[in-house]
């Protein structure tokens, strides 16, 4: 299940920070991770002891969104400090897309591993991120190794005709070309460390073991867990199915409305998804302790992400879908650890997002910007400054946008033919929808917010 890759030199910078006096920096990013399934956040009963510890150590984020969704596109603000949205950049390329900004890293935008690899930065990622693996997507931009492990979703790993039909018999029909190449890339399991999140933690654990002794560096840890197919060993769904389950298993859903699914199905799948979760939490934990056992974290900005979150049926819908634009796809985690203990244990409710993730590293180790980034430095919380104001936030994914400001969340496409608006003040689980009664909010949000943001136009594609 696990391939490895090193891109050009074996470590990037080699040497150049041998001392250790300069702070070296981890990057964790959990793909699909819901903010309300995080202990630290409010959440009472998914297991995730892991984060609650990291957020009592962290200046943590709780209005943290992706400037784009969904996977490439969030990464690619990340990767960059650079927004993706409004998407006007390559047109043609747009058209074929997956996704509106699912294309390449740009090649004049300097990433944050060739950036710091400039600055003497010894620099690994370790990713089962599938989507990221081709070199023409340029995400292996500056690393010296890049390590990937294969077999997530549909990934063409292994041989889909050798799962039986017996074997297929026990999952929910959906997509079922997906879940037999799913079960083709997993089969050959024997323990939990042959899981995903296990592999890439377990990983990113070795590198570790080599970094320490080629400071400073620079180290992705990039799970795609919790995202699905949700298969987690039995241990950590019985958390949250006590009960069991003896029906169809609908680890691998069918995004739109969720009448295909029973109740029961339903609760299983929520299940599924939490004990994916606790997992990943699980492995984190494990990485954090051995980077204090080995005295790493002593000196290390730790930053942890996710990209988007994902329905489970809360407004009856499951999956990333674009039009479905709700608290539980839009909200994300976001952690900044000082090894100082520089804010730590701090709640912030700055718009925080995935392109202020590049300026913000920089900023702490007082590496400048070869070119102006987008994104803002967040770090100014870290020494108790003022940030520059962001009193709204938009987001973009395919056609359709995302906006809010301190009461109102808007989303709809970007015709505005289908258009929601909530006071999440009143009603922050977004169950009351005003769009009828409030045109005219919605066009000023429109107009200052998201035209404002994207420079005064939309692409038409």
């Amino acid at each position: 299940m696990a391939g490895a890759a090193l891109l050009g030199a074996p470590w990037v910078g080699l040497g150049c920070g041998s001392s250790g006096s300069r702070m070296n920096v981890i990057l964790v990013i959990l793909d699909s991770l819901r903010v309300d399934h995080v202990g630290a956040y409010g959440n009472a009963w998914t297991k995730t002891p892991t984060l609650k510890a990291l957020a009592e150590e962290s200046l943590w984020f709780t209005r943290a969104h992706p400037e784009a969704m969904p996977t490439i596109p969030a990464r690619r603000a990340i990767h960059t400090g650079m927004r993706c949205f409004p998407f006007k950049d390559r047109l043609a390329e747009q058209k074929k897309a997956p996704v509106r900004g699912w294309l390449p890293i740009p090649d004049d935008q300097p990433t944050l591993a060739e950036i710091l690899g400039d600055a003497g930065y010894t620099n690994a990622i370790v990713t089962d991120t599938w989507h990221q693996f081709a070199s023409s997507m340029n995400f292996d931009r500056g690393f010296g190794a890049f390590y990937k492990i294969r077999g997530q979703e549909n990934d063409p790993y292994r041989d889909p005709d050798s799962v039986s039909d017996e074997e297929m018999a026990k999952y929910l029909p959906v997509q079922p070309e997906e879940i037999r190449q799913y079960l083709a890339n997993t089969q050959d399991r024997e323990s939990e460390k042959d899981w995903f999140a296990p592999s890439v933690f377990i990983q990113g654990m070795e590198y570790l073991e080599q970094l320490r002794d080629n400071s400073p560096f620079f180290l992705v840890v990039d799970s795609y867990d919790p995202h699905e197919p949700w298969d987690p060993p039995e241990e950590y769904v019985s958390l949250y199915d006590p009960d069991g389950y003896d029906g169809l298993e609908p680890f691998n859903p069918r995004y739109g409305e969720d009448g295909y699914l029973t109740d029961q199905q339903l609760l299983r799948m929520r299940s599924l998804y939490a004990g994916e979760v606790t997992m990943a939490d699980h492995w984190l934990g494990k990485f954090m302790e051995k980077a204090h056992d080995l005295g790493i974290m002593d000196n290390t900005l730790l930053v942890v992400i996710s990209d988007h979150g994902h329905p489970l049926g809360e407004h009856g819908y499951v999956g990333k879908l674009h039009y479905a634009l709700y608290p539980e796809l839009t909200d994300t985690v976001l952690m900044v650890r000082h090894p100082e203990g520089k804010a730590a244990g701090e709640r912030n409710n700055f718009y925080a997002s995935t392109h202020d993730v590049a300026p913000t590293i920089l900023s702490t180790l007082g590496i400048e910007q070869p070119t102006r980034m987008q994104g803002q430095d967040l770090s100014v919380f870290l020494n108790d400054k003022d940030p520059e104001p962001r009193p709204h936030f938009t987001l973009g994914y395919g056609s359709h946008f995302w906006t809010r400001d301190e009461q109102y969340v808007a989303f709809g496409d970007n015709d505005r033919k289908e258009v929601r608006l909530f006071d999440v003040l009143a009603d922050p689980g977004e169950r009351r929808d005003l769009a009828a009664d409030e045109s005219d909010r919605i066009e000023r949000m429109f107009d200052e917010y998201v035209l404002g943001d994207a420079g005064g136009s939309l692409p038409d594609y």
